[in-house]
């Protein structure tokens, strides 16, 4: 979620016990490198600094203010501090800050671990004043705590019997000769961590300052060179700040395993060969779902013992809960909803209708694309690995269902002021640390106010689900439509309820002050279910028609048009043949320029801003760019595209600057850190990594958190990232981001084979009246071998319904309609045809179906 920047408190994970200061000279060996981040709080923010229990605390005029609560025995009875601080045996620590209190007290200063046994490094007490004092302390450390491990630098504010405020500021910790994470350089050789298609190109990056070719081995599992070759230099890199060159070794296509490229004395991680590399992904990127579920437990059997947890905001001690929930003080609504289910957003709890739309709307899409165009099979029931597996519906559905549900609860109720409006988020009334297990969360819970923008997502992931289980369940598709109808309304007479841009406390904004893209959006959605005339001329009359949204920077979560043309490129409508190819044009003509920047990149990623720089969410707009050359591969069958969406999975799963797969459980050095509350195995070692198939947020040149700010400063555009839990601004997880990956992933499963030539093509002339038509269908067999059977496959462009046809056995299900042969003219030999046709009633226009298909192959 771009710009999306938040405050969060890390809670302590305990209590320190007691030791002495070893107070040494500075040793002379120790390099100037500071250890603690955010240590002068310039930028206003808390984080990675936290409050213990007994504490609350805030930037208060430069200055890291915490409010203490007396009464305490021990010092460490109210603490602050800050987790991840990297400690060296043997080496020596400078600690400086300045301190002041409102009433006089002694504080302690303690270096150690922030996790049981809680041992000590150091600790000096010290007297602070209403005026403010600077303070300087130099020790030598007798353990050794990694970077981002469990070293910890702690202030202790209990022991005393009276409230105060203390308030610390400029605090650095310098010692160690091992430089902390961050912008280091990564391994040199840059591959696909996962692996190739055998008959897909095969590239990788290398970071190498040579100006000459470079040569370059590929080996198998064996060691064996298997072949070899001379680098292509590209000259400097923009994105990565390096001189890069490609290594090309696509004409290798034997399927094998633990593959490895060699290009001087540097060696990629392994990688495979085959058909298959990509295959479970798909299913790895939609379990995130499941794992993301609100309201109810995630089970051991679907997800393993480890990452099993109990439900979430259940209004079950000590959660306050998602039934009865209230409005936020001063938006003017007195009513409570019940508002449980849902996915988490991200790596908080809040649950967001704007962020929900695009996710439900993108899963939604891939199941509705692959019927359309695609093959649903492998998205089918018992896919996944679900409670929902098993009762007739496919599995992708129900996920979606889970979050759809919610969104409807979301509505503002009949008789209230803005009924029919969607209430723009839920989420907790103040920030919660890291780590923390749903159930375990007890913050109150919340409602900000309905906005158009909440509403309008609303309306079109509801009209789109109300088409999609039209024939699976009709009263929840008429469920779902009267909302989307009642919401779209609402919109209309509400135009510009703008989310408040300040309302970041406890959950993000998602300020949107643009809704002219939602309106498109949900008028194409329900266009499409309904076909009714007033949504037809939305949709037309919009500025956005015809592709106008669809773009170099790709859609999000703020940007939505372009899902409102993709939905109108897939999908049959009455909406003239002229436009829809206008809308695929635009479609084709963006993954054109996608194409032709990758060329000129070292590591090639779909993604531009003007100024070059990578925002909040980059690898979400990477993957999202990437459904657009895949959708222009659908439409045109072109295979420069294929080629380019698959490039795209490249970049994702580790052809990148900072060499890591950002696909969690993905390649050999995947992310494990990302920025969750209970995918904390990096502050808590009993809790877990991030499952298999999360994508994190990726590169942010903005570097909008304190650990990025701190260990990042000048990166290179795709080079700022780093792997650590509190870096939100580049590490976080959202369900926007997975469910492009979902797609994505689902995509380059079903395109992992290549495509048979088509094998059929159609001549389709109709002949229409006030209220129907007639048509000829002519079937030629254009491939080498004779039919023995044939089923055509097609959908009508509005609500035309068959009355009667010939020459074959026809039957209709919504717009879908199917022919399949007779006894007698079920043999088709090889460019030969054959004739059917039918009658139909139309009671408003009809077009030429978009898409024909004989036997499974699209037909020219």
């Amino acid at each position: 979620m771009p710009n999306r920047a938040r405050r969060r408190a890390l809670t302590a994970t305990g209590a320190l016990l007691a030791a002495g200061l070893l107070v040494l000279p500075p040793a002379a060996a120790a390099a100037e490198y500071e250890r603690v981040v955010n240590g002068d709080f310039a930028g206003g923010e808390v984080n990675p600094w936290w409050n213990g229990a007994g504490t609350t605390g805030s930037v208060v005029g430069g200055e890291f203010c915490s409010k203490v609560t007396g009464g305490t025995v021990n010092g460490y009875d109210a603490l602050a501090g800050q987790n991840g601080v990297a400690y060296e045996a043997g080496q020596s620590y400078t600690l400086k800050f300045d301190a002041r209190a409102v009433t006089e007290q002694p504080i302690s200063a303690v270096a150690g671990e922030a996790v049981d046994p809680y041992r000590q490094i150091a600790r000096t007490e010290v007297v602070v004043t209403p005026e403010p004092q600077s303070f300087t302390y130099t020790f030598e450390s007798t353990l050794d705590f990694p970077a981002a491990g469990n070293g910890q630098l702690a202030f202790w504010f209990g022991g005393q019997s009276f409230d105060n405020t203390i308030c610390v500021d400029n605090v650095s910790l310098i010692g160690g000769v091992l430089p902390p994470p961050g912008l280091e350089p990564a391994a040199p050789v840059r591959v696909n961590q996962v692996g190739y298609l055998p008959d897909l190109p095969k590239q990788a990056s290398v970071a190498n300052e040579s100006t000459t070719p470079l040569p370059w081995t590929l080996k198998n599992a064996a060691g064996t060179a298997v072949a070899s070759g001379q680098s292509t230099p590209k000259g400097l890199d923009a994105g990565s700040g390096e001189n890069v060159h490609l290594v090309d070794f696509s004409a290798y296509e034997t399927v094998g395993t633990g593959y490895t490229l060699t290009v001087g004395g540097d060696t990629s991680h392994p990688f495979d060969i085959s058909p298959d590399v990509l295959t479970d992904l798909r299913y790895d990127s939609l379990a995130f779902f499941y794992h993301q579920r609100s309201g109810t437990p995630i089970e051991a059997e679907y997800v393993g013992a480890e990452y099993a947890r109990p439900a979430g905001h259940l209004n079950v001690a000590p959660n306050k809960g998602d039934n009865d929930v209230p409005c936020l003080a001063g938006i003017g609504c007195d009513y409570t909803l019940d508002v449980p289910g849902g996915w988490y957003d991200a790596g908080d709890h809040g649950k967001y209708v704007v962020n929900g739309g695009i996710s439900a709307w993108q899963v939604l899409n891939e199941y509705e694309r692959a019927l359309r165009v695609g093959d649903a099979t492998a998205l089918g029931d018992g896919k996944l690995s679900i409670p929902e597996s098993g009762n007739g519906v496919p599995d992708i559905l129900d996920e979606a269902r889970w979050e759809v549900e919610f969104l409807l609860k979301m509505q503002v109720p009949a008789g209230q002021p803005l009924a029919g409006m969607a209430h723009h988020k839920i989420h907790d009334a103040q920030w919660t640390g890291l780590p923390l297990l749903p159930h375990e969360d007890p913050q109150v819970r919340r409602l900000s106010a309905p906005s158009t923008a909440a509403t309008l997502n609303l309306a079109a992931v509801a009209a789109q689900a109300s088409r999609l289980w039209k024939d699976i369940d009709p009263a929840f598709s008429a469920q779902a439509l009267a909302a989307a109808e009642k919401a779209y309304l609402a919109a209309e007479a509400n135009p510009a309820k703008i989310a408040d841009p300040n309302d970041g406390t406890g959950g993000g904004a998602y300020g949107d002050s643009t809704v002219t893209d939602e309106f498109y959006w949900a008028a194409a959605e329900l266009f499409v279910t309904t076909g009714k005339s007033d949504y037809r001329a939305d949709v037309t009359g919009s500025s956005l028609y015809k592709g106008a949204s669809i773009n170099t920077r790709g859609f999000d979560w703020g940007s939505t048009g372009a899902l409102g043309d993709i939905t109108l490129a897939l999908v049959p409508t009455t909406l003239p043949a002229g436009d829809i190819a206008a809308i695929r044009q635009a479609i084709t003509t963006t993954a054109d320029g996608h194409l032709a920047q990758m060329a000129t990149q070292g590591h090639p990623a779909p993604y531009r801003t003007q100024d070059g720089s990578y925002e909040w969410g980059s690898n979400g707009l990477v993957a999202n760019n990437g459904v657009v050359l895949a959708l222009a591969y659908d439409f045109t069958k072109q295979e420069k595209y294929r080629e380019g969406a698959f490039g795209v999975m490249n970049y994702l799963l580790g052809r990148n600057p900072v060499n890591y797969s950002y696909v969690s459980g993905w390649g050999d050095q995947p992310v494990r850190n990302v920025h969750h509350r209970h995918w904390a195995n990096q502050l808590d070692p009993t809790l877990p990594i991030a499952p298999p198939g999360a994508l994190s947020g990726g590169p942010n040149s903005a570097l909008q958190d304190p650990i990025a700010a701190g260990l990042l400063k000048g990166c290179p555009a795709q080079r700022c990232f780093i792997d650590h839990i509190e870096a939100y601004s580049v590490n976080e997880v959202t369900v926007n981001w997975n469910s492009a990956l979902a797609w994505l992933a689902n995509w380059t499963a079903e395109k992992s084979t290549v495509e048979p030539a088509a094998s059929c093509s159609v001549a389709y002339t109709a002949n229409g009246w006030n209220s129907g038509l007639s048509a000829s269908v002519v079937l030629k067999n254009t491939s080498a071998a004779a039919w023995n059977g044939w089923t055509l496959k097609f959908a009508f462009g509005g609500e035309q319904k068959l009355q009667h046809g010939w020459s074959a056995n026809w039957s209709q299900s919504g717009r879908d309609v199917t022919a399949t042969n007779l006894p007698w003219n079920g043999t088709v030999a090889p460019g030969a045809s054959v004739t059917v046709g039918f009658n139909a009633s139309s009671p408003g226009p009809a077009t030429t179906p978009s898409t024909f298909s004989v036997n499974g192959s699209t037909c020219k």
